[in-house]
């Protein structure tokens, strides 16, 4: 399969550029990124075969040579980061308090741009399926660049011995001769080393001091944390691990928590905005200036649990749990789930009371009883009390006009309006059509006999609250966590590492870091100090 043995007699993989066991350049490989035969070694993964150098064939090759690469591991970082900024121009769809829905809101709030937003899914950025699939590419690419890379190193530094071919030796960027040295000054260097924590290991007189080679692993440390994070932000497209819904309650009403499956309801008992006072000397200036400000709006609320069984169409059995305020940044709580104030919405209306009057050219008189519809859950028609009979053709809970004809910019009845048909009991079958709204009373044909008048009306506060529950924040916790270990692991330890080689007269000095060459030299004159070992060269700084 393209292995090559060394003259060492170690068998190496094919695509290894240095031999694993004595650091002799293999074959075909003495000139390394266009260096000379006789310039320094690249050390970079210490000459280890990396699958995405050696195979390129197959479309499995192809595929891990894609994502090993930094460059496309650069690219998608960039994209996700580019994505990322541009879904915080405008609100999110989860975080938008208005009633309209997502494709209408867009349009008429942002115009074009909000058009373009919407539709290219910036609206639910993080829920959308291709910034998904950047953040898995991202993961993969991370996953296979570190396989590419940590398990050869590992395997090279695992199998390295004291024991180095001369050629290894001379090519480092730190070495010296030391011919006139004794063995008691090597003795004392070794010493030396063992006192700065160096592990030491000896073959047939050759020694190698190492230290350090944990802080090799940090980048790739750094990995594992990047895609423990990366996989607890998908994990927030799962429902069941991330929840952050908005819900309306209305005063006097009851409704189910999202999320939480029928099991958790929540009572409005009470919605109030509180106001600073005009008149207290600390806020005047800034009131004058301003206006009326709110410093409070607060949900009175209690949260009860199902006890039934929960089913389908069977009234909810309610148990009270809990019972107390939601305010701004002071939120209930209750089986994990935070029930948080961010939004309300004042004097909707809640029903409506109408009349009947019979018109004539002098007066307008009043006839059978009043009727009542509730703006939530009107019904279809209505029975008064001398027979007549009231049909709704069209209900506009808030109403506007596009494009000449009526429509309803949302659900709820903030201005409602209606097309009645009135039905006299003297001839059931010829209706009278009327248009009623705030404001406004309309005969479409002008010659109707009734008229249908607004005789009171009723409203209510309504609280906006979000929901939320949050099952990925120890593993976005832990993935930043090992992140940084990572990169404390990778920054504040380097790799040091120092051969001596025995020969006939003294022996030979190299010296191998991976980053802080001058820390390296500056440890190393402390190691030789009291003996008779010259100081290495650094062949950087002599080519300079």
């Amino acid at each position: 399969m393209g292995n090559r043995t060394c003259e060492c007699g170690h068998v190496n993989p094919k695509g290894t550029v240095l031999c694993e066991s004595c650091g002799k350049p293999m074959e075909g490989n003495q000139h390394i990124d266009g260096n000379e035969p006789n310039k320094l070694l690249n050390m970079r993964y210490d000459g280890s075969a990396r699958r995405s150098k050696t195979y390129n064939k197959t479309f499995v090759d192809k595929v891990w040579n894609f994502f090993s690469s930094v460059k496309v591991g650069v690219w998608l970082i960039v994209l996700v980061l580019v994505a990322s900024a541009i879904g915080t121009i405008y609100p999110q769809e989860m975080n938008n308090q208005s009633p309209l829905p997502a494709a209408q809101y867009y349009v008429e709030e942002y115009g074009i741009t909000g058009k373009i937003y919407y539709q290219l899914g910036f609206h639910d950025l993080y829920g959308s399926w291709w910034y998904l699939l950047l953040v898995a590419g991202l993961a993969i690419s991370l996953v296979i660049a570190s396989l590419d890379r940590v398990v050869p190193l590992y395997r090279s530094l695992k199998k390295q011995k004291p024991k180095r071919h001369t050629t290894f030796m001379q090519r480092q960027r730190l070495f010296g001769k030391a011919e006139q040295a004794t063995e008691q000054d090597k003795e004392e260097m070794i010493a030396n080393l063992k006192k700065k924590r160096y592990k030491i290991t000896e073959q047939e007189g050759h020694v190698l001091a190492e230290k350090g080679r944990f802080s090799r692993w940090g980048p790739y440390v750094n990995h594992i944390g990047l895609i423990i994070f990366l996989m607890g932000v998908m994990l927030r497209s799962v429902p069941f691990m991330y929840i952050d819904e908005t819900l309306w309650v209305r005063e006097g009403e009851t409704e189910p928590i999202p999320g939480t499956d029928g099991q958790y309801y929540i009572e409005n008992v009470d919605f109030f905005v509180e106001t600073y006072d005009e008149s207290d000397p600390r806020f005047k200036d800034a009131l004058e200036q301003e206006g009326t400000v709110v410093s409070n709006y607060q949900t009175d609320a209690i949260i009860y649990e199902r006890t039934d069984d929960g089913l389908p169409g069977v009234e909810p059995e309610l148990t009270k749990i809990q019972e107390g305020a939601i305010q701004v940044n002071n939120p209930i709580k209750v089986d994990g789930f935070g029930l948080y104030q961010t939004t309300y919405q004042l004097n909707e209306f809640k029903s409506m009371s109408f009349k009947i009057h019979e018109t004539n050219d002098k007066e307008e008189k009043a006839i059978g009883g009043e009727f009542t519809i509730d703006l939530m859950n009107p019904e279809s028609e209505y029975i008064l009390e001398n027979g007549m009979r009231v049909e709704i053709v069209s209900y506009f809970p808030e109403f506007d006009m596009e494009d000449g004809e009526p429509v309803s910019v949302s659900k709820y009845p903030k201005n409602p309006a209606f097309v009645l048909n009135v039905y006299p009991p003297e001839d059931p079958n010829s209706p009278e059509t009327s248009f009623l709204a705030i404001g406004a009373n309309l005969d479409p044909e002008e010659n109707n006999q009734y008229k249908v008048s607004i005789t009171n009306f009723e409203t209510r506060d309504v609280t906006g609250l979000t929901i939320t529950k949050d099952r990925t924040l120890w593993i976005l916790a832990l993935g930043g966590l090992i992140f940084m270990i990572g990169v404390v692991q990778g920054m504040y330890w380097p790799h040091r590492r120092i051969w001596i080689q025995p020969k006939e007269q003294g022996f030979w000095l190299a010296a191998h870091t991976n980053k802080n060459w001058f820390g390296m030299k500056k440890e190393i004159q402390q190691v030789i100090e009291g003996t008779d070992v010259p100081m290495v060269n650094d062949q950087v700084e002599q080519e300079q």
